[in-house]
């Protein structure tokens, strides 16, 4: 009966231990804090990093074309150029109307002569197609070539700007570039031009220098935002200044130089836009795409149950993105291969603690039925025995659930291994019975040997060798422990005189549970975990350990071997 009990049990017992060992394998206490929940991995719109990119780059090229749309300097020496040109222009005007076309009759003042000056004045001005407008020395306007010439051709006259270009884009282009150019802060800075009916010296500031003898330069805007250059110059005979001479054009061939050179270096910087545009979406989509691809695969992992997910492989890439895909394929084959060890783990402790059980259970199920004393007594020592064995079993499941978290987070250092042996050697010695084995250690030379590790997993693997040893060698025998570096590898060795252990067997006893005691010890001293512990934290240590039997001549088996290699550290380490 309570056979079938623990039979129907044993699910529910492989249940809980499982639950269990994945409590012990993430409580926070013994391993490095893991969050309960991944946040989200959607993102904002902008906030990936292909914007970011193409953002990054985008904003280059809107620096470069915002600087090309000033061309300060280049606009400045065209400005400059033709104020000297209008400069040049007036000094001939003026040395021409100084010398033709004033009247001087014996000691009379000299006067411009106004009937010569409306002669002079458009033929002088027409080949300049600049605007001449003449004042006499009281600041009186006198004579104004665009009124002169449309006198004489009885039509008024006025210069029509170049007819503009209305296709669909290149029309409202230029429109937002002119305009652009008015609100500049260069030319917001320029005074407005104005233009009475009546005009006199005081609406030009530079008349009036000229008048006072001093050539002057003002350049204004108009209300159509076009740049009116204006130079004036004094009118002199023989050094006496009869008036003053205002010559003026507009900008507009300066600005349509600009604007033309600016739309050729802006045609080179749309070009080379577009170029980037699409090369930094080429690029985004080579970074962005395998990552996101990644990330939903990992998040797939997070939410899997009961199956495998496949990590995209970009290992063909050769670069960053191979890395990452690589390690996380190797991190995910190692998750599943944990998972399932721990899935396989629990169902070997299951099966292992139902036994005790088991036996628990009969025991104390029989113990309500007798009362014999004797017999009582037998099932009160079987009782004990089987707890004692439930508390060694679940001592050393615990204890390995535990080994990986504290083998990755634990500091390697350097430890003497010589060191190690001797005092563990003295400690089994010391605590042995008196028929036990004879330890014989043996250290080469005697100098020290330094391995890298944790000193008290490498410490708990000696004594899981040795108490292996002294539990399998007969009373009186030797057990030999050498230990031995040479080049980069340390080697511990361990022998007995006991029965040795089947070929087919050499790997079996490094498995969980397994337990081929020797006969008359006790069914239940040992969990059967001890070398398979020991395996785990030699592995962890980046070494070997394996089994072995020892011969005589006759190939008769006389012991066993235990054989442990370590990479050795430097003897400063």
């Amino acid at each position: 009966m309570a056979t079938d009990i623990a039979k129907s049990d044993s699910a529910s017992i492989e249940r809980a231990v499982l639950s269990t060992l994945r409590q012990i394998d993430t409580d926070p206490s013994r391993s490095p804090a893991v969050p309960a929940a991944i946040p989200s991995t959607r993102q904002r719109p902008f906030a990936s990093l292909r914007w970011r990119i193409l953002a990054i780059n985008i904003l280059a090229f809107a620096v470069l074309a915002a600087g090309l749309l000033y061309l300060d300097e280049f606009r400045a020496n065209l400005v400059e150029a033709k104020r000297a040109a209008l400069f040049t222009q007036a000094e001939m005007i003026a040395g021409a109307i100084g010398d033709g076309a004033v009247t001087a009759e014996g000691d009379a003042v000299p006067a411009i002569a106004l009937d010569q000056v409306e002669l002079m004045l458009p033929r002088l001005v027409r080949p300049t197609r600049a605007r001449a407008r003449l004042f006499d020395g009281q600041g009186k306007m006198l004579a104004d070539s665009q009124r002169l010439a449309a006198a004489a051709r009885g039509v008024e006259t006025q210069p029509l700007p170049p007819p503009e270009d209305n296709t669909f884009l290149i029309g409202p282009l230029i429109r937002a570039y002119d305009w652009l150019m008015l609100v500049t802060p260069g030319n917001l800075s320029l005074p407005r031009y104005r233009e009475r009916v009546e005009q006199s010296a005081e609406d030009y500031p530079e008349v009036l220098e000229a008048i006072s003898g001093a050539r002057a330069a003002v350049d204004r805007l108009d209300d159509d935002g076009r740049l009116i250059m204006s130079v004036a110059l004094p009118v002199q005979r023989f050094k006496r200044i009869l008036g003053g001479l205002m010559l003026s054009a507009d900008g507009r061939d300066i600005e349509a130089g600009v604007r033309d050179v600016r739309i050729a270096i802006l045609q080179v910087v749309a070009v080379a836009f577009a170029v980037t545009v699409l090369l930094s979406l080429y690029l985004a989509r080579t970074i962005v795409l395998p990552i996101r691809r990644l990330a939903a695969a990992a998040d797939r992992v997070r939410r899997g149950f009961g199956h495998r997910v496949v990590i995209p492989d970009y290992g063909g890439r050769h670069d960053e993105i191979a890395t990452l895909s690589r390690s996380l394929v190797a991190m995910t084959d190692s998750l599943y291969q944990r998972m399932e060890a721990i899935e396989s783990f629990a169902a070997d402790v299951a099966h292992e603690i139902k036994n005790p059980l088991t036996s628990l259970r009969s025991a104390v199920e029989t113990l309500r039925r007798i009362d014999d004393p004797a017999l009582s007594e037998k099932l009160m020592e079987i009782i004990h025995q089987d707890v004692g064995r439930l508390d060694r079993l679940i001592s050393d499941i615990a204890d390995a659930s535990r080994l990986d978290a504290e083998l990755s987070r634990e500091a390697f250092v350097a430890v003497d291994l010589r060191a190690l042996i001797g005092v563990l050697a003295e400690f089994v010695e010391t605590t042995a019975q008196d028929n036990a084995p004879v330890l014989k250690v043996e250290f080469g030379d005697g100098a020290p040997i330094f391995v890298s590790g944790i000193e008290d997993r490498l410490g708990q693997v000696v004594r899981n060798l040795l108490s292996n040893a002294m539990s399998f060698g007969p009373p009186g025998s030797f057990i030999l422990v050498s230990a031995r570096g040479r080049g980069r590898v340390a080697t511990l060795v361990v022998e007995d005189e006991g029965l040795g252990m089947p070929e087919e067997k050499r790997e079996a006893i490094f498995e969980r549970f397994y337990s081929a005691r020797p006969e008359g010890e006790a069914f239940g001293n040992h969990s059967g975990l001890g070398l398979s512990i020991s395996r785990q934290i030699i592995e962890a240590h980046g070494g070997t350990i394996h089994a072995e039997n020892r011969y005589d001549r006759d190939r008769k088996i006389v012991g066993a071997r235990f054989v442990v290699q370590l990479p050795r550290a430097s003897d400063r380490a």
